[in-house]
């Protein structure tokens, strides 16, 4: 008997042990029915199968030990699949109505997306994302507390609580739980209540919160770039405006095949004179990049580096330098590349814009100066399994392109 009671005692300890237990079979009315009679609140872990986040958390973060202690004193735990495949098992099946259902009424838009409820079915808090179990625990303890409840918060504000410092913290906590229109509305608020918006931490802020024209900083950042700049780096300022503007302005008339260029840019060179032309020849290059039309994008790369690269930065360059190895048969244009491949780690020497240059050289039939760049990228990289691959490859004479 003392060996049976021993057990017993050590079951609520295995339990945590395993990690967060979901429900599999229960529906979503069930759900909150439990929770209502164990005084419980409810943990909703809203998936895709194709979302790495997610299975990075189903694999990696959910099983742990603390987790388990934590999600299973605290909560009824559920996972909500938001798409549909072909091999969903009849209880993900059962779920679709409801699924569907939170999905439009709590507006998920992010992948993984977690929401909380109180034990009266009441939506209280709201997060997205993966991330390590300290930092999710930490995160999910505010669901517990009415006074970091993101949503029991949001009540307040819309009952007037609009002190600025109350505002300020308010759109952080929305732009946290992905609440986009109330992160962007609240924080023009809080901005319209300060005499003096270049203040470094207003500055900080606004960086939060300006992604589109309509924002406080989209003006700011335009027409004082260089007090921006001089708190969040150069070229920050403009980097920002010419990406609202590519946006707005280009990318949002993609549509089809037969895209009226001529148009959008009279359309931009009205609005923003003096970023009209870069920003239309981005978009001429991003397009055939996503149309995967090559000799297209050869063109428009040419054109906009030829124009405007002195100021791209060590990512795009990259970006760019590798899109042409892979994809352009022009060994002119796979030069000017190797160019552009050598400035994206001139000031740092990050081993995968190294291995870019290595096999750009490599392609251009400098093999053994290929070699040596590709041993210094695997050097640099502690001996990265792909580019210790790709260095074989070089060695054998082998392709290193499809």
């Amino acid at each position: 008997m003392k060996k049976l009671l021993c057990l017993l005692a050590l079951l609520p300890a295995l339990a945590f042990a395993q990690g967060v237990h979901f429900e599999k079979e229960l529906s979503w009315e069930q759900v909150l029915a439990k929770a209502k009679a164990e005084h419980k609140y409810v943990f909703v872990d809203c998936y895709t199968t194709w979302c790495g986040p997610c299975k990075y958390m189903t694999a990696q973060v959910f099983p742990q030990e603390a987790m388990g202690r934590f999600f299973n004193s605290n909560f009824i735990n559920v996972k909500v699949q938001l798409d549909k495949t072909p091999d969903d098992n009849e209880h993900v099946k059962s779920w679709y109505a409801d699924a569907a259902m939170i999905e439009k009424e709590y507006k998920i838009r992010s992948y993984p997306t977690f929401l909380y409820f109180s034990p009266d079915g009441k939506i209280v808090h709201r997060t997205v994302g993966s991330s390590e179990a300290p930092e999710f625990i930490a995160r999910s303890e505010k669901a517990l507390n009415p006074a970091t409840q993101y949503y029991t918060q949001l009540d307040k504000y819309n009952k007037g609580n609009n002190k600025p410092e109350t505002l300020k913290a308010m759109a952080m906590a929305a732009m946290e739980a992905d609440d986009m229109p109330h992160a962007a509305k609240i924080s023009r608020e809080y901005l319209a209540t300060q005499k003096n918006l270049m203040t470094v931490d207003n500055i900080r802020f606004m960086d939060n919160f300006t992604h589109s024209s309509k924002d406080t900083g989209f003006t700011i950042f335009m027409k004082q770039s260089k007090g921006v700049d001089a708190v969040l780096g150069e070229g920050k300022a403009i980097g920002r405006v010419k990406d609202i503007i590519a946006n707005e302005e280009v990318y949002a008339k993609l549509r089809g095949n037969a895209v009226d260029w001529a148009s959008i840019e009279k359309q931009v060179q009205e609005k923003y004179p003096q970023y009209a032309a870069e920003v239309v020849t981005m978009g001429k290059v991003r397009y055939s990049m996503a149309k995967k039309d090559w000799p297209m994008f050869q063109t428009n790369v040419m054109i906009y580096m030829k124009q405007f690269g002195s100021n791209t930065s060590p990512e795009m360059l990259n970006e760019f330098a590798w899109a042409v190895f892979e994809n352009c048969q022009d060994m002119t244009c796979v030069t000017e590349a190797l160019e552009w491949s050598k400035r994206s780690f001139k000031d740092k020497e990050e081993p995968m814009y190294i291995d870019t240059y290595a096999n750009i050289l490599y392609k251009l039939g400098k093999k053994n100066e290929a070699i040596a760049m590709e041993e210094k990228a695997v050097k640099l990289s502690n001996g990265d399994k792909d580019l210790s691959a790709t260095l074989e490859k070089m060695k054998n004479g082998e392709p290193t392109w499809k």
